[in-house]
């Protein structure tokens, strides 16, 4: 029989929202109770239940009201309408330095932490140890919590939320600041309390974290719920979410009742990059302030990502291929031009790109106004993360290098992995030890 820790029902939040501070007076001394205000739902008749034992993700956009339901459920937040059912003691992670007061140093910030979820000074004595040798940030934790990065702080915070046993464990994307190996440690402390039968509501954007390590997942988008299920499948929906549907909820719900209709072996139209008379770009997050220059000999005025399945997209799953299409319009009669796509991480350091020349993909433009399009197809060695596109087409004038047009971060890509190594690229390595 299956024993419920968390029942969310019927779940609602509206916040009012007026156009000017006066619309506010106005409404409380209105006679007639005339409304001034707009509601916005940040949660509209949510419904879930979590049972013990289990690791829960919750994904969406930013906005979807992911970590206004974690708010809700651990107290922060009050409801507007509907319920929120808990059977067991919760230590949440919500947001960084959440529950720390800044002028205290560590240590007392853990005694602070532990007597607000009820343990004695004696208790939290027993269990210092442990959560010092968990966030192991030494002598630091004699000093202020002011004077923490934010890698010292969420190591704190992490290790007295894991190390005082709770039954429920809620993450709000709190592991982001963390470094690759104490994320490793916090995630075998994650599959530690799986086994031990505690449960675990995580929010995440590392959708290859939560491919891993989550057994069911429940997708958000604009306050709704639209779909849970098995961590693939509903990444996967997330994934067409993105490039789809993100502004518009009734499209949204069509996209997954389309899904659903394809997985039980419905008729459904596969949204891939074969209509030539349409948009590529619009089926991408798109930079508004994307960086161009050069002469515009010749103009790139199209552009595509594509996933293994040939979707439109810009999240793409480590060691699966994926392509990048470009579209140029060569105003002028141009010789041996060379077409280029260059990946480049936060910083703007270029770490991966080609072109047509390098590949010895050839071509020739014979008349003006041709278009032609380069297809570069390759599979995904990056780490987990996040990273910028940059497009250019170029060529030879005599021995002069010339620019006709580049594109500077068109758009983002988000790579992700259910294992990252160190540095940028993965080598692929095979460990074997005798």
């Amino acid at each position: 029989m299956k024993d419920t820790v968390i029942q969310v029902c019927d779940l609602s939040k509206i916040y009012k929202l007026y156009e000017k501070p006066a619309d506010r007076l106005k409404e409380s001394l209105s006679i007639s109770k005339k409304e001034y205000h707009k509601k916005h739902y940040a949660l509209k008749h949510v419904d879930f239940q979590v049972e013990r034992g289990e690791c829960v993700g919750i994904i969406g956009t930013n906005g979807s009201g992911k970590s206004t339901i974690l708010k809700i459920i651990t107290g922060v937040l009050t409801p507007t309408e509907g319920s929120v059912g808990i059977n067991g003691r919760i230590s949440a992670l919500l947001e960084l330095g959440a529950g720390f007061n800044m002028e205290y140093t560590g240590i007392e910030n853990v005694y602070l932490n532990g007597t607000m979820i009820g343990f004695t000074k004696e208790e939290i004595d027993q269990k210092l140890e442990g959560i010092l040798e968990f966030a192991d940030i030494g002598d630091f934790v004699y000093q202020p919590v002011k004077t923490y990065s934010s890698g010292m702080l969420i190591r704190l915070a992490f290790a007295v939320a894991i190390n005082i046993e709770p039954e429920i464990l809620i993450v709000d994307e709190a592991l982001s600041v963390g470094d690759v190996f104490f994320q490793a440690k916090c995630y075998r402390k994650f599959e530690e309390f799986k086994k031990m039968g505690k449960t675990i509501l995580l929010v995440s954007h590392d959708l290859g974290s939560v491919a891993k390590y989550c057994d069911r997942v429940i997708l958000l988008n604009k306050g709704e719920k639209l779909a849970e299920g098995k961590p693939k499948e509903i990444v996967d929906l997330y994934k067409k979410l993105l490039v789809n549907a993100l502004d518009d909820p009734e499209k949204a719900k069509e996209l997954v009742t389309g899904a659903a209709e394809e997985a039980t072996g419905g008729e459904s139209a596969p949204q891939e990059a074969t209509d030539h008379t349409d948009v590529w770009k619009n089926h991408l997050p798109r930079n508004p302030k994307v960086v161009e220059y050069g002469q515009k000999e010749a103009e790139i005025i199209d552009y595509a990502i594509l996933d293994e399945d040939g979707n439109f997209s810009n999240n793409l799953e480590k060691w699966k291929k994926f392509t990048v299409k470009i579209k140029v319009k060569f105003h002028q009669v141009l010789p041996e031009p060379i077409m280029a796509f260059t990946i480049k991480d936060l910083r703007g350091t270029e770490i991966a790109g080609t072109n047509t020349m390098l590949e010895e993909a050839f071509f020739e433009v014979k008349e003006p106004e041709e278009v032609h399009e380069a297809s570069f197809t390759q599979v995904m060695s990056l780490q987990g993360g996040e990273y910028l596109l940059s497009l250019g087409v170029t060529g030879y004038a005599g021995n002069d290098f010339r620019v006709y047009h580049r594109l500077y971060d068109v758009c983002d890509l988000h790579v992700f992995s259910e294992k990252n190594t160190v540095g940028l690229c993965d080598l692929n390595s095979r460990a074997k030890v005798k």
